[in-house]
């Protein structure tokens, strides 16, 4: 999910490491200052209204700090530059980032869960809860929806999916809030169970969010390889680079929301070392010019107009 939200745009716009970083760094601020309000608001209403489902919107809430301070940690170390112990440089980090998120996520929806369980164990001692509880449900699903689109515009404008996973975490919030909101009025309306059924609901939310994300962070991990659609733009353009008769083995994996690319090279069998290697270094510019490749390793290979004869000695 994250990958294709993500990179669905033509256009080829790069960014800076320094720019994703300021990037991220704002709309993560945004995020913290709605965040710390909502979470106040909603938890100290929760526990006067007694809406035990608005008490875990207030959590999730505070889930969502947490995860925003991982995002600012992890854009401040994954712009640094290649050192000796990481000659690829640091933009793993981003995709550890979205791992704990992840995590996150699902130790909040098991506390939500076991909460909720155990108000449905006794119906009767649930209580009716106050008006107030309903407004501020309503108020911070309108907010966290706001807040959901303006950090996804971010997101693809720096094409950042630990900034998409981010985002979509305010998007869950959303729609927790709005299901907190179901519950309350049919709470208000004299079914006091719809209230932790509702609180119940937020959980499962929250945690298939984080199931999704934390194992979208560990295949990136394992050296998933990119999309179909962004490993065919790069062969392409490799066959458009002046010299290149043909490319095959076109291998590539993740690094954070960069790409490492392998890529075999057909040249004319006949150019000279320094004329195959002249056309690799175009080939290896043009993609790093166009695509989110953080580096591109190439092998030039020989090829014929003729097909070879028998004697001759094969590749």
């Amino acid at each position: 999910m994250i990958n294709e939200d993500l990179y669905d745009d033509s256009e080829d716009t790069q960014f800076t490491p320094a720019e994703r970083a300021q990037a991220a760094k704002k709309s993560t601020l945004v995020s913290v200052v709605v965040n710390i309000f909502l979470s106040i608001t909603q938890i100290t209403v929760g526990v006067f209204a007694q809406s035990q489902a608005l008490i875990a919107d207030g959590v999730h809430s505070i889930s969502d700090l947490i995860s925003d301070f991982v995002v600012l940690f992890a854009s401040h170390h994954s712009q640094k530059d290649a050192d000796e112990d990481h000659p690829y440089g640091h933009q793993r980090f981003e995709t550890a980032a979205s791992l704990v998120v992840g995590g996150l996520l699902i130790a909040v929806a098991v506390g939500m869960l076991w909460t909720a369980v155990e108000k449905l164990k006794n119906p009767s001692a649930i209580p009716s809860v106050h008006m107030s509880a309903l407004w501020v449900a309503l108020f911070a699903l309108a907010s966290k929806e706001i807040l959901f689109r303006y950090m996804l515009r971010v997101a693809k404008e720096v094409k950042s999916s630990m900034l998409v996973a981010n985002a979509w975490h305010a998007r869950s919030d959303a729609a927790s809030s709005l299901v907190v909101s179901v519950g309350i009025v049919g709470n208000l309306m004299g079914h006091p169970i719809l209230d932790p059924i509702a609180a119940l609901i937020v959980g499962l939310m929250v945690g298939k969010m984080g199931w999704e994300f934390g194992s979208d962070a560990f295949h990136d991990l394992m050296d998933r390889s990119a999309n179909d659609m962004e490993v065919k733009a790069i062969t392409e353009t490799l066959l458009a680079t002046p010299g290149v008769q043909g490319v095959h083995d076109v291998r590539t994996r993740k690094m954070g929301d960069m790409i490492l690319v392998d890529a075999h090279i057909e040249v004319e069998g006949k150019l000279s070392v320094e004329q195959g290697h002249d056309i690799g270094l175009a080939a290896r510019h043009a993609v790093m010019q166009r695509h989110r490749v953080l580096n591109l390793l190439t092998h030039i290979d020989p090829v014929s107009q003729y097909p070879l004869s028998d004697d001759a000695p094969q590749r």
